[in-house]
């Protein structure tokens, strides 16, 4: 593949090609255990040593100790206080603690264009960044460069845009709570709402459906909700790798008598059993169950499934009238119920049979479970969120529970479930591309200003707009830009033709290699630091999935006394660009954290008495109306929607492929090289594919092949996969990112949110 570039480095956008030397083993059977334990500690002894490790972890999703950068799970109310933490939590600890460093001299020993042809798991390996680091125009080498310096040179840059639209303000799920509200105040203060983030890749789709539907662009349960639920579905997840928390709350759920239902393309590891390593029991009996069901879903047969769950949720009212819907609830706080009920009369259910893949009995018997039970829970996560009718699913989710009135009461409601540990909070905050008029409107008021009014840009017009050459300074609080968005190679050409591209990092990432004409790396404090600023020892605040704020508090030295805080950073940036033009306390702000939380009270509905209420132990919850059967939608009732039935065209002898996580990783982030629940070992470049499919095509086990997506007349590659068979429906392949992500198309969105589709690309294999 010709992703090589000139324009101003010779440059690797995409991960090179190498294989590793791939084994095969038999998939888990079971999540977590004594296994997960072991390879928990490995990772912790080889990256901070085990005294540190241990100093981290002791403190890890405790009261007033750290919150785990790994996922948005909530906090249960009962922590135990041996291990709070997961499998993945304690290999995000240990990428993030590792003593490992990225100092001056490794810098002047490798060229950006020696680091680019790494892989992403050696570029993460490399250590944290412990100096803030200036790449000059044409040069190859990162070098040393003074906070007061690189400040300069972003302010001079950003004075220089002939419009403030010109530089785009990009930021990661990790970022504080206060980071986001002093980050957001700059952006728009220098007169721009170019505020990408990465909800927009992720769950946009959620946020879109949820705030069309019922007003809110949130989920409406509580950990409490899960663990009294009578039936939870996990849709288009999987909690085992990328929530394992999660399973000890569904485990608590099944033990008070409730059902799970899965619904995914691939069967999952965690929902097949779960290993509590936390009881003794458990593992002695090798784990509880789970899913009580599997229904295997075509990619993106979603719709077709819940709508011939409704159809026949209707037809269980018909047998038992007045017994299955609520019909009190509907009339009383819905609209939309007649267009909804004539739409699904008229489904052609044999087709939508063939569209789901799913067996009619098995969607009989879970319909009748989920007729004779209101306590329903609906989680997803980004197997739904990143198809082309990502929004219309997830409103079809919400007919389904409005229908039941199974939403707005205990044990009961809608659960998207978050990656980026505070991706809720950064949007709260007003991290947002296209912000309410009702949040300007406050900031305008307590700021004395006049806040842009127009729409910025979101991650796809970012790209865009960089490859018009319309961007000319480019920021990024924390993330992996090059690697996490589509496209890659225009993406990577089009952040090429910025002026000015500054990362505020931990670690080293490709998004550091592939820069503007200029670049900056500014070096911050992680999760798990000591946060020592003039007023003493500070604490930042996140909100996890459920819409609780509470505290984070680092507990280990820094990694090197240059870092600072995201606070800090944004803080003495703004001091810099805008001096007392505003009459904004910046450095005040910086030495105590507490004066950041009482202008976020000032702007914000549902902070008051902000820094007295998060020192609660368990810190509070957001409003969230239709948690409490108040929906904040224009008419102030929950809306039935009528989603048409997705029209799918795939050529002969292409397949349709979704892009996945191994066990080994955390979004951009590369543990390591084994998928231990597939029983894929030391290799990550591989296509899952059905035996049958694989027959088709005439492919051997571990054969190499090329993947190409064919649109827009280009065709991108992704080269030297092995195919490895797995159980995946007819028709499918699956493949780990950011490897594939060169083969999405920027053009191909889910409909109105935008999110990339990420889970739907058709494609065809080459034989090398």
């Amino acid at each position: 593949m010709p992703d090589v570039t000139t324009k101003h480095r010779r440059v690797k956008i995409v991960p090179p090609e190498e294989l590793t030397g791939l084994e095969l083993d038999k998939p888990s059977n079971a999540a977590a255990g004594i296994t997960g334990v072991t390879v928990a500690m490995k990772h912790i002894a080889e990256e901070t040593g085990m005294w540190k490790g241990l100093k981290i972890l002791s403190k890890l999703n405790q009261r007033h100790g750290i919150d785990c950068p790994g996922c948005a799970w909530p906090e249960p109310n009962h922590r135990s206080a041996v291990a709070e933490y997961c499998e993945n939590g304690a290999k995000a600890i240990a990428e993030e603690a590792t003593e490992k460093k990225c100092d001056i001299g490794f810098f002047a020993e490798h060229s950006v264009e020696e680091m680019s042809f790494w892989s992403d798991y050696k570029i993460g390996k490399s250590g944290r960044v412990t100096h803030p680091m200036y790449l000059p125009k044409g040069a190859s080498y990162y070098e040393p460069i003074s906070w007061e310096k690189a400040y300069q040179i972003i302010a001079d840059e950003l004075k220089s845009c002939s419009t403030p639209d010109e530089a785009v303000f990009y930021t990661s799920g990790r970022t504080s709570n206060e980071a986001a509200f002093l980050y957001q105040l700059f952006v728009r203060l220098f007169g721009t709402n170019n505020l990408p983030d990465c909800s927009n890749m992720c769950h946009e789709s959620s946020g879109v459906g949820l705030g069309e539907t019922i007003g809110i662009g949130k989920g409406t349960v509580t950990v409490d909700d899960i663990y009294n639920a009578e039936v939870i579905l996990v849709v288009g997840q999987n909690p085992g790798t990328n929530h394992p928390r999660m399973l000890s709350a569904l485990q608590k759920c099944k033990e008070n008598g409730g059902k799970v239902i899965h619904i995914n393309p691939l069967p999952e590891t965690g929902t097949t059993k779960f290993v509590n390593p936390q009881s003794p029991l458990d593992v002695l009996k090798g784990g509880v169950k789970i899913a009580d069901y599997f229904l295997q879903v075509k990619i993106a047969g979603d719709i077709p499934l819940f709508k011939i769950l409704l159809h026949y949720i209707l037809e269980e009212e018909k047998k038992h009238p007045g017994a299955v819907v609520d019909q009190t609830f509907i009339t009383e706080q819905t609209l939309g119920y007649d267009d909804f009920i004539s739409e699904i009369a008229q489904l052609d259910i044999p087709k939508a049979l063939e569209a789901c893949g799913v067996e009619h009995s098995l969607l009989k018997e879970v319909a009748t479970l989920l007729s004779a039970n209101k306590k329903i829970i609906t989680c997803w996560a980004m197997g739904i969120t990143q198809q082309k009718h990502a929004v219309n699913t997830i409103r079809e989710i919400v007919n389904m529970h409005l229908l039941r009135g199974a939403v707005g009461i205990p044990g009961a409601g809608l659960c998207p479930v978050r990656g980026h540990s505070n991706v809720q909070g950064d949007r709260t905050m007003g991290i947002y591309e296209k912000p309410k008029s009702e949040f300007l409107d406050s900031l305008d008021k307590v700021y004395q200003f006049s806040s842009p009014r127009h729409h910025g840009y979101d991650v796809v017009e970012t790209i865009e707009a960089m490859h018009e050459g319309k961007v000319k300074v480019f920021m990024a609080m924390g993330g992996n830009f090059i690697s996490a968005t589509p496209d890659s190679e225009f993406t990577g050409k089009a952040v090429q033709n910025v002026g000015l591209t500054v990362q505020v990092s931990t670690k080293l990432n490709r998004a550091h290699l592939v820069t503007g004409e200029h670049a900056l790396i500014l070096p911050c404090l992680g999760r798990t630091e000591l946060d020592l600023q003039k007023s003493g020892e500070q604490f930042v605040t996140v909100e996890n999935s459920m819409g609780v704020v509470h505290t984070s508090r680092g507990n280990v030295k820094p990694a090197d006394h240059h870092l600072k805080s995201e606070p800090a950073i944004v803080s003495e940036l703004a001091d810099v660009v805008f001096g007392n033009k505003f009459n904004i306390a910046w450095k005040e702000m910086r030495d105590n954290y507490d004066l950041i939380r009482n202008e976020i009270e000032k702007v914000i509905p549902g902070f008051d008495d902000f820094n007295k209420r998060v020192r609660q132990p368990d810190g509070f919850y957001l409003p969230n109306g239709p948690r409490n059967g108040k929906f904040t939608t224009s008419s102030g009732k929950a809306l039935f929607t009528v989603n048409p039935m997705p029209q799918f065209s795939v050529p002969k002898d292409h397949l349709v492929m979704m892009t996945i996580r191994s066990h080994d990783q955390y979004n951009t982030t590369i543990y390591g090289l084994d998928d231990r629940y597939r029983g894929i070992k030391n290799e990550r470049r591989v296509v899952l594919m059905n035996r049958q499919d694989m027959h088709h095509f005439g492919f051997r086990e571990k054969e190499l092949v090329n993947i190409v997506s064919d649109q827009d007349g280009t065709s991108r590659v992704a080269s030297h996969f092995h195919v490895i068979p797995f159980d995946i429906p007819k028709g499918s392949c699956a493949t780990y990112f950011p490897e594939t992500n060169c083969l999405v198309p920027l053009s191909s969105v889910a409909d109105r949110s935008k999110t990339p589709m990420s889970k739907y690309i058709i494609v065809r294999l080459e034989k090398l």
